[in-house]
C-alpha cells in the first residue's frame, strides 16, 4: 500500500518534536497538523483552556481537538497513522510515544503507540503497520475499541450513544462489553450496540457506501499532504 513509504519519512519529524531520541528511549510527541480548515480549537478541557489550531500547532496526549460547522483537520499522530477529523467533531490525545534506538535522528524506529478517543462526530483513519517496528493504534468511543492490525483504512464515527466502524481497505478489530471481538474487512461495516455477530456489506446500506467513498477521498488528502510535508524537509 501506498501509506506505507511515509513511516519512515516522518520519524524524524516526530524524534525532534520529542525532543531528541535516545537509545531504546520511548518519548511521548507531539501530533502534526497538515492541514486545517475553518474554525477548529484544541487545548485542555478541564481548564477550559483552548486555542485555535494552525499549521504550527503542536498537539500532545491530553489534549482534546474540535471542529465546527464546515471544518476538518488532517493529522499526523505519529509516522504511519493519520486521521481526518471531519466538522462537529471532538478527539482526545490520551496517548502518543515513540521509541527510537540509537541518537541518530533519522530511522531506528522501535516502536509506536498512538490513543485517541473519539467523542462526538467523525474521523477517518489510515494506519501503515511497519514491519521492523511494533505498532499500535487505538481508538475508542463510549461503545467500541477499534484497533488495526494491519494497514487498513477506516471511517469511524459516534453520537454518544451509537458507534459505527466502516472498513475502506485492510481490515480491524473490534471490541465491546458483553460481545465477542468482531473483525471487519474492507466494504463491511458494524454498529453499535447491536445484536448482530457480523459486520454488514456496505453494498446493502447507502451510508456505509458513502463512509467509504469519504474515506477514499481522505486517503488521497492525506497520502498527498505526507508526501508535501517530506518535500518541505522542515526536519
Amino acid at each position: 500500500m501506498r501509506f506505507v513509504s511515509f513511516s519512515s519519512a516522518l520519524a524524524l519529524c516526530f524524534c525532534l518534536s520529542a525532543n531528541g531520541c535516545s537509545k531504546g528511549i520511548t518519548r511521548a510527541t507531539a501530533a502534526t497538523v497538515f492541514f486545517v480548515r475553518g474554525n477548529a480549537v484544541f487545548g485542555n478541557t478541564e481548564r477550559n483552556d483552548f486555542q485555535p489550531v494552525t499549521s504550527k500547532s503542536k498537539i500532545h496526549a491530553g489534549d482534546t481537538v474540535r471542529t465546527s460547522d464546515g471544518a476538518s483537520i488532517n493529522l499526523a499522530l505519529m509516522p504511519g497513522v493519520f486521521v481526518q477529523l471531519s466538522e462537529n467533531s471532538e478527539i482526545r490525545i490520551q496517548e502518543l510515544r515513540l521509541t527510537k534506538d540509537g541518537n541518530e535522528t533519522a530511522g531506528g524506529v522501535l516502536g509506536r503507540r498512538a490513543a485517541i478517543r473519539l467523542n462526538g462526530g467523525r474521523i477517518v483513519g489510515l494506519f501503515s503497520h511497519s514491519d521492523t517496528s511494533a505498532s499500535e493504534f487505538n481508538v475508542t468511543t463510549g461503545q467500541v475499541m477499534l484497533k488495526p492490525d494491519s494497514d487498513c483504512l477506516f471511517s469511524l464515527w459516534t453520537d454518544g450513544t451509537t458507534s459505527r466502524v466502516t472498513c475502506g481497505r485492510g481490515e480491524v478489530r473490534t471490541s465491546a462489553d458483553a460481545q465477542p471481538p468482531m473483525k471487519i474487512d474492507a466494504g463491511y461495516f458494524s454498529q453499535w450496540p447491536t445484536p448482530s455477530k457480523k459486520p454488514n456489506a456496505a453494498t446493502a446500506d447507502a451510508s456505509a457506501q458513502m463512509e467509504i467513498k469519504t474515506s477514499l477521498e481522505a486517503e488521497q488528502e492525506l497520502l498527498d499532504q505526507a508526501a508535501g510535508w517530506q518535500n518541505r524537509r522542515v526536519f
